[in-house]
């Protein structure tokens, strides 16, 4: 495709993407089912660039006051995610000079708020909660995240995971952490790889494998995924368990628990019972209280965690919605922790990493709930042959942080119901 027109069409899916309406991700994907004849070059440039004005969208925004033209073309010429050489193709005289002009700028002199790529609010509360760690918080949300796979150990050893990867030439190596885990160098495309269709490996971050460790699944056990989603988690549980006992998927998105099925059927287990739920208070839940062994809930949040990802969220997340979410947070554990029976554990989780979700609503379950003893997530995660547990854990719960962990941001904490 001749350069102008990809710069175009870059100009237009920035358009779309900065409405802030909807997720990137269905943004990017409802314009590549528009334009069915680019090639994956070109698809990747266009998603690449987009993700990248979205990461550093107050940088570019600051840069791009210096030009002229549309100010979507502007930024996607500052944040282009491809060769410069077919960039500088599609540009007039006077943009090459701009361009050449602007990158000599040295962006350390800029305005801290421009540097860090942060609403406010998001820096604020960071700041507080990271003190001199926040600038090494800052470069690694700028990076993109690596793909972590997890070994279906129903079906597959680690090692004979990686010397598979390694035969199709995909670089690969143990994650530091999760003994299931593995870590895969670049993009590859894995989906035809028969590890992955023979559902011997899934798509997992290192730091939803650990949550799912420190529920400590067993053999024949009625198991719950208060909020199963896509599934991730759910499957980590039905193969810790062996594919014996009961493994309820609850989720409120029958549409997500769609999601599960060609995920479940390739995963080769039978114990997973997926049901969609109206309300964390559904006829459902209240059949099964106090019979459960274990609960996972993995909270609806903001998400803050996958910013790497999902960089959009930090601009369409506010202060408001958060106060709505922990409201719903509190709900949802709240009833959720009526299904454990005496002696069974609960854990509470998020990919947030805001206090005002995560360590706030685990204290003050623990203060309503006296029948509820706090676990200690360094011994769960001990026990479930974790790496180095302690350095994963502050105040007794598990805390991931991408600058210290390479792992999605992470939060859980845990507790075994009194007998």
């Amino acid at each position: 495709m001749h350069p102008n027109a990809l710069l175009d069409l870059a100009t237009d899916l920035l358009r779309q993407v900065l409405k802030l309406d909807q997720p990137a991700d269905a943004v990017v994907s409802a314009f590549f089912r528009k334009h069915r004849t680019l090639g994956p070059r070109e698809r990747h440039s266009l998603a690449e660039t987009a993700y990248a004005v979205l990461r550093r969208r107050l940088l570019w925004a600051h840069l791009a006051q210096s030009g002229s033209g549309a100010l979507e073309r502007r930024l996607a010429i500052l944040a282009w995610q491809g060769s410069d050489t077919f960039i500088r193709g599609a540009l007039g005289p006077n943009e090459v000079a701009w361009l050449t002009q602007v990158r000599e700028l040295d962006t350390a002199t800029l305005p801290e708020k421009v540097r860090v790529n942060l609403p406010d609010w998001l820096a604020n509360a960071l700041k507080a909660e990271l003190g001199e760690e926040f600038p090494a918080f800052v470069a690694a949300m700028e990076a993109s995240a690596p793909l972590d796979l997890r070994v279906n150990t129903l079906k597959a050893k680690r090692e004979t995971v990686l010397a598979a990867l390694k035969e199709a030439g995909i670089e690969a190596e143990p994650t530091p952490y999760s003994p299931l885990g593995v870590r895969v160098q670049g993009k590859p495309a894995l989906q035809k790889l028969p590890l992955f269709v023979q559902g011997e490996v899934e798509v997992q971050d290192e730091g939803s494998q650990l949550l799912a460790l420190m529920l400590g699944a067993k053999r024949g056990e009625m198991v719950v995924d208060f909020c199963a989603g896509a599934g991730g988690k759910t499957l980590a549980l039905g193969a810790a368990m062996r594919n014996t006992g009961r493994l309820y998927a609850f989720d409120v998105s029958g549409h997500r628990l769609e999601g599960l099925k060609p995920r479940l059927a390739r995963s080769g287990l039978s114990n997973v019972y997926p049901a969609q739920i109206a309300h964390e208070r559904d006829e459902r839940i209240k059949r099964l209280a106090g019979k459960i062994d274990r609960v996972l809930v993995d909270a609806p949040c903001s998400g803050l965690g996958t910013l790497r990802r999902n960089p959009d969220l930090k601009w369409r997340q506010s202060p408001k919605a958060i106060d709505e979410l922990t409201v719903k947070q509190a709900a949802i554990l709240d009833s959720a922790a009526r299904l454990v029976k005496p002696g069974g554990r609960l854990v509470y989780a998020t990919c947030s990493l805001l206090a005002r979700e995560n360590e706030d609503i685990a204290k003050a379950f623990s203060a309503a709930h006296p029948d509820f003893e706090p676990l200690s997530a360094a011994e769960l995660l001990a026990s479930a042959q974790v790496e180095q547990p302690e350095t994963l854990v502050r105040e007794g719960m598990l805390r991931l942080w991408p600058h210290r962990h390479a792992t999605d941001g992470f939060f859980a904490a845990a507790w075994q119901r009194k007998a």
